[in-house]
């Protein structure tokens, strides 16, 4: 059998590898376990310096525990490191992960290791944390004289395996240590439970957890304080060192302390925070850290709240002189005392506990009773306030509500000592998270200090300029924005207890139903309001039919005083114009306010007024502010730079004209609510109906006198004339008969015209004396037309036009063109032209028929042309009645066709104005209301009377067009 082979180098690195780890596991020592590491990376790694720290994870602080040096000095191996931010050492501790320096004699971020560096002459360097469940035991640092630091990947496995180990082990050895350690709590607690229960008194009770406490955890010293919420300060009731307390006790040994020093304290015992301030370690921020050890005179506190019914008492509290780290333990079992304390410190005062409960439900029950009985609601409010104030001890008793025409909340009611004055000023509307705050609420909001919280940050200053220091409010109404709030304010910092918040709570659900009452006794005042100032509105619209102008104006400045009267505005004015006018006129209406100046003789221009402008482009009413305002608008108008204005125009229909704007102002920002608004939307549309219609009865009256000064005038005229003629034709009668033959037969002639001009004249004024006439003739058109044409003869000759008739010599169906037609001056000679004849007032159609003629003449350019064109629309064709335009009849009767053409210039609008079906408003300024368009109307208009139609239109070739139409003959006539 041959002898063994010598194993080979990597054969030896495993098998080194294996005693290592089995030496590591089969030892318990920590000291053994790091000489046997460090033994290992001597032989297996090529190192000159090697070195093992410990974490302490507490105090984030490295022990050295040794390595190897090249001058075998090692004693700063074994120091104490304080890791401070920034150091290489505690990046490698905190990220967990090695670190490769190339040359540690150049790294500034390891200050100490830098400087041993250079005097060992160490450059590449490698340092690796030992950790465990990511949690870092501690680091190991390894140094080489070479540049570089990088490991082969079979060298570095080899390390980490060798780390790992020592890291579960280093963890298995503190876990075993932290259990031997581990006080038990259990039998201290129920030791002192037994004793709680069978001590009667509170502070017997107090000491016996003030003693079990200070002899589990042995601090230098251990206190109860308690708080006193008037005064909002701690005083120490009960201490190992001093039995018993007195708040008022001159040589008690503990400190006391107030809230207002130690803010962060008392908030986080408030919300059953247990404060821990150790060695380098605080749940406090350092400020109040080092104020609060500097209070009480310690280095190191664990204290615990005592708190009942979300309400804290006191705290509980260890105390020691000397830095010190709190473990779960000690923190567990005072936190344990704490609560033990707070369930049986109700015990002691459970009478006044019962009794006060007792008070506030008859407090409340009283509440209940005044508002639902007949008592006035000021008395209620009284008796409440004073019983709260009474039983809170509080300052003020304070009911706001919202107005949402102001945007501010207002004091309704407000109870105060005789020596306090009332308040009197508004507080701005909530910000949105304070809103919020207030709906989420189910108790009332408590402000302990006002000087330090945020809350209800825009109403602060006004409450702390009144001396209010702390309060409570409460919503009364649940709505977006709280409609009504109760609030309790006191002159000092103060806190009240959740029995103290629920009874306020119960008092403004209460008194909410008292201001829904008050709500809707003024929504009901304003309707009243409103619905009288409808009626003596329309009382005084409606008073008069025939007022003057000075009564106008009168009626005008009492309906705005109404309408100003429903939104409670100072300033009220009307600006007024009649139709076609440039400049506006300004009737006052109202104006109560100092503040508010109208130069009322200024004259104000329609369409460069801003405000004018603004309102006719509105549907509506318009409210601005009078910042908007430009310079113009305010050289008449003076008002506050805060107020409001609302404008709307007086408009009755879309397609009538717009004659005034009421201009409302108010001297601060309001927001109307829209009932008000609707109102005199709705009162300001009914002035606009009844100045339309005083402006119309205006103008008809005025139109029907003059027209009836001219009836009378020329009726006289034309009776005066009748009679000269009469009597110049009885003279002539008288005078016989000329002998000569040719004079007699024109002698004749003449009388014959005579007799029947004066036989006309006499019908006319006989039957036509204050109304038209109709009578019913028949006559050829040809005719008719002949002495139509005889009349404009001079005319024609003047302007040197040329007038041609068509259509009458030819068949009912030929189409006539100006190609063919007898161009004469005349009608032309046929036996034709008696086909058709005309039927109705022949004297009225041919006064018609004269003025359209005269028009075409006078509209013509000289030398023009005017065409007569007649058609025979006959009954039996549908498709030429269709043709005609809407006559009454046309389907039912044979018509003639009567169209005058001629080359002029008319204006659209006119030819708008005379269309039948356009809706015309009397007061618009137009062109019918003078000649020559109003002739046309009026024979328009005649001939609708006269059973025919007359339009007026323009072809595409720009010849305009008066197109006649006239019932003819029938042949059965």
């Amino acid at each position: 059998m041959g002898q063994p082979q010598k194993p080979i180098a990597a054969e030896q690195q495993i098998l080194s590898l294996g005693r290592v780890l089995q030496s590591l596991r089969e030892e318990d020592d920590v000291d053994v376990l790091i000489e046997t590491t460090i033994s290992y990376l001597k032989e297996e790694f090529d190192y000159r310096l090697i070195w093992i720290a410990l974490y302490d994870r507490l105090n984030h602080i490295l022990f050295g525990k040794g390595g190897i040096t090249p001058d075998r000095d090692t004693s700063f191996l074994h120091q104490r490191v304080v890791l401070s931010p920034g150091d290489l050492l505690e990046q490698v501790v905190i990220e967990q992960h090695p670190l490769g320096i190339a040359d540690l004699q150049t790294e500034i971020r390891a200050a100490e290791w830098r400087k041993i560096a250079e005097k060992l002459q160490i450059q590449g360097t490698i340092i690796l944390p030992i950790r465990y469940k990511d949690r870092c035991l501690g680091l190991l640092l390894l140094g080489s004289d070479r540049w570089g630091y990088l490991l082969t990947g079979e060298a570095k496995a080899r390390l980490m395996m060798v780390l790992g180990e020592l890291g579960a082990l280093l963890y298995q050895h503190e876990m075993h240590k932290q259990q031997k350690q581990t006080k038990r709590s259990d039998e201290p607690l129920l030791e002192l439970l037994e004793n709680l229960r069978t001590l009667t008194n509170l502070n017997q009770r107090l000491e016996a957890g003030v003693q079990a406490t200070h002899k589990f955890i042995s601090p230098n010293r251990t206190n109860v304080y308690w708080f006193d919420r008037e005064g909002r300060y701690f005083w120490c009731r009960m201490s190992n060192q001093l039995v018993k307390s007195d708040r008022n006790s001159s040589n008690q040994q503990a400190p006391g302390m107030t809230v207002q020093d130690l803010s962060d304290f008392y908030y986080a015992l408030a919300v059953n925070q247990i404060v821990s301030i150790g060695d380098a370690r605080s749940s406090l921020k350092s400020h109040f850290t080092a104020k609060l050890l500097q209070r009480l005179k310690v280095r190191s506190l664990l204290a615990a709240p005592i708190i009942w019914q979300k309400n804290l008492l006191g705290f509980l509290a260890v105390e020691s002189n000397e830095p010190r780290i709190w473990t779960e333990t000690d923190k567990n079992f005072v936190q344990s005392v704490a609560s033990l304390i707070s369930l049986v410190t109700p015990t002691e005062s459970m009478e006044s506990t019962i009794k006060q409960i007792q008070e506030d439900a008859q407090l409340t029950g009283q509440v209940a009773q005044g508002i639902y009985s007949e008592h006035d609601l000021q008395e209620t409010l009284h008796i409440c306030a004073k019983r709260v104030l009474a039983r809170l001890t509080a300052t003020r008793f304070l009911l706001l509500q919202y107005d949402p025409e102001q945007n501010n909340y207002q004091f309704i009611y407000q109870s105060q000592p005789h020596n306090r004055r009332s308040l009197t000023f508004t507080l701005n509307p909530l910000k949105e998270l304070d809103v919020q705050l207030l709906q989420r609420s189910t108790e009332a909001v408590e402000i302990e200090n006002l000087d330090e919280d945020l809350r209800f940050f825009n109403w602060r200053p006004f409450l702390l300029e009144s001396g209010v220091r702390s309060l409570l409010i409460c919503k009364c109404t649940q709505s977006h924005i709280p409609a009504a709030l109760l609030l309790i304010t006191h002159e000092t910092h103060r806190s009240w207890t959740t029995l103290e918040k629920d009874l306020l709570w119960a008092v403004s659900q209460q008194i909410g139903v008292i201001v829904r009452q008050w709500q809707l006794h003024n929504r009901t005042t304003q309707q009243q309001k409103t619905s009288q100032a409808f009626e003596q509105c329309l009382n005084i619209l409606t008073k008069t039919q025939n007022s003057n102008e000075v009564e106008k104006k009168h009626l005008e400045h009492t309906a705005l005083e109404q309408i100003a009267s429903i939104l409670g505005c100072p300033l009220a004015l009307l600006l007024s114009w009649s139709p076609g006018e440039n400049l506006a006129e300004i009737i006052p209406g109202v104006i109560d306010n100092s503040q508010f100046g109208i130069f009322s003789d200024a004259s104000i221009p329609i369409q460069s007024e801003a405000l004018i402008q603004w309102a006719l482009v509105t549907e509506n009413y318009l409210t601005l502010k009078v910042d908007n305002l430009p310079p113009e608008t305010r050289k008449w108008l003076n008002t506050p730079d805060k107020g409001q204005i609302l404008v709307m125009a007086l408009r009755t229909n879309a397609d009538y004209e717009i004659t005034g704007v009421v201009l409302l102002a108010d001297y601060q920002e309001r927001r109307w609510s829209q009932q008000n608004l609707n109102a005199i939307a709705t009162l300001i549309s009914q002035l606009a109906w009844w100045r339309r219609q005083k402006q119309i009865n205006r103008l008809l009256e005025s139109t029907t006198e003059e027209l009836r000064q001219l009836n009378w005038y020329k009726h006289r005229r034309l009776e005066e004339i009748q009679r000269i003629t009469a009597l110049s034709l009885k003279q002539i009668h008288d005078l016989g008969i000329p002998a000569n033959e040719l004079t007699q037969m024109r002698y004749q002639l003449l009388l014959r015209q005579l007799d029947h001009t004066a036989t006309s004249m006499s019908g006319m004024l006989k039957l036509e004396n204050w109304q038209l006439h109709i009578s019913w003739e028949t006559m050829p058109i040809a005719s008719l037309l002949k002495r139509s044409l005889e009349r404009i003869e001079n005319l024609l000759h003047k302007q040197k036009l040329w007038i041609g008739v068509h259509g009458l010599g030819q068949p009912i169906d030929e189409q006539e063109s100006p190609k063919n037609s007898s161009l004469v001056r005349g009608v032309p000679s046929s036996s034709a032209q008696s086909a058709m004849a005309i039927a109705g007032d022949i004297v009225k159609i041919e006064l018609v028929i004269h003025e359209l003629l005269v028009t075409a003449c006078n509209r013509s350019p000289i030398g023009g042309r005017i065409d007569i064109w007649c058609r025979r629309l006959d009954a039996s064709k549908p498709s030429e009645a269709k043709q005609s335009s809407a006559i009454v009849g046309a389907e039912h009767q044979t018509s003639l066709e009567l169209s005058i053409t001629y080359n002029g210039a008319i204006e659209s609008q006119l030819l708008t104005e005379l269309h039948q079906n356009t809706l015309k408003d009397v007061l618009a300024p137009s062109k019918l209301d003078q000649p020559p368009a109003l002739h046309l109307l009026i024979c328009q208009n005649l001939m609708l009377e006269l059973g025919g139609e007359l339009n007026f239109y323009q072809l595409p070739d720009n010849r305009v067009v008066s197109r006649l139409l006239l019932p003819l003959v029938s042949h059965d006539s």
